[in-house]
């Protein structure tokens, strides 16, 4: 009976006389529920669109992610995952949070480091002025760490509603021994530079291994959690620019989908664009000075 249903369905999809239009529709409907799944249940292609995970991972840079062994592995200590927001309120109607887990573009993705698994403890102190991560009792070895310090620089966009800035003003990794114009992560501009200057003033530099500060003045480096079952505690290796379990706390994966694992890096450009090709098609020449060469083709530790 199955063999019947399937040379049918054949059958009907070869049947004569069948336009182009008819073909190329049908054949839609087909293929674009079967690449939602394997791109959904399969593998990934990961867009980095913040610098949370410098130097490991750059803005514009994309890579390849393994989204089938989540479905039987839990993630492990040092691991690169992407997930959902931790802090979105998904509804408890199940077809609904389907949507929102896998389908709606609303729902951010981050990408970040495995530091704890269920059953450890992990603890934050600061040491000599410097902070240092704690895992059941040791101290961690975090050799995958950012660093290079951040500079701010300011992009032109909408006025913000939270700070009045008539842009976007944002952290980039930089070797202070390079020139602008020499640099081995992003192409600075010292306009952009100098316009993020004038709204910060002095602030507009973050050095690696200082503490980190809430808009209450209370450092996020400071931390102490025993994680539960399916908690984990995730940060980024840019610590002065990553939004994480610092702040939000452990990762419950049974509430928070935990879509991937980051293996490796396809390529590396340096462009804020969510397509590169608009990017490539508007900027053809300036494209290909953006383009990182040596970050292609590398397997992510």
């Amino acid at each position: 009976m199955k063999n019947n249903v399937i040379q049918r369905l054949i059958r009907w999809h070869k049947r004569p006389n069948k336009s182009a239009i008819a073909d190329l529709i049908e054949s839609f409907i087909i293929i674009l529920p079967i690449v939602f799944l394997i791109r959904t249940f399969v593998f990934g292609l990961y867009q980095v669109p913040t610098g949370s995970m410098e130097t490991t991972m750059l803005v514009g840079e994309r890579f390849f992610a393994d989204k089938a062994t989540p479905y039987f592995m839990n993630p492990k200590r040092g691991e690169i995952i992407s997930f959902n927001n931790p802090k979105h309120d998904f509804s408890s109607n199940p077809l609904m949070n389907f949507y929102q887990q896998y389908v709606d573009w609303n729902v951010i993705n981050y990408t970040k480091r495995v530091i704890a698994v269920p059953g450890d403890r992990i603890q934050g102190k600061i040491e000599d002025g410097k902070p240092v991560v704690y895992l059941n009792g040791e101290k961690l070895d975090e050799p995958y760490l950012n660093k290079y310090p951040l500079i701010s620089v300011f992009k032109p966009a909408k006025v913000s509603l939270r700070t009045g800035i008539p842009g976007e003003i944002n952290r980039r990794s930089y070797d202070e021994a390079k020139s602008y114009s020499l640099q081995p992560f992003y192409k600075l501009s010292p306009i952009e530079v100098a316009r993020a200057k004038m709204y910060l003033g002095d602030h507009n530099i973050f050095y690696p291994n200082t503490p980190v500060y809430n808009a209450y003045g209370k450092t996020i480096d400071e931390y102490d959690c025993t994680l539960q079952e399916n908690e984990y505690w995730m940060m980024g290796d840019n610590r002065q620019g990553s939004y994480d379990s610092r702040e939000w706390g452990p990762l419950n994966i049974k509430k928070s989908i935990f879509h991937g694992r980051i293996l490796f890096r396809i390529w590396s450009v340096d462009s804020d664009a969510s397509w590169w090709i608009f990017d490539l098609i508007k900027h053809p020449i300036d494209f290909f000075k953006r383009v990182r060469w040596s970050r292609f083709f590398q397997i992510l530790h």
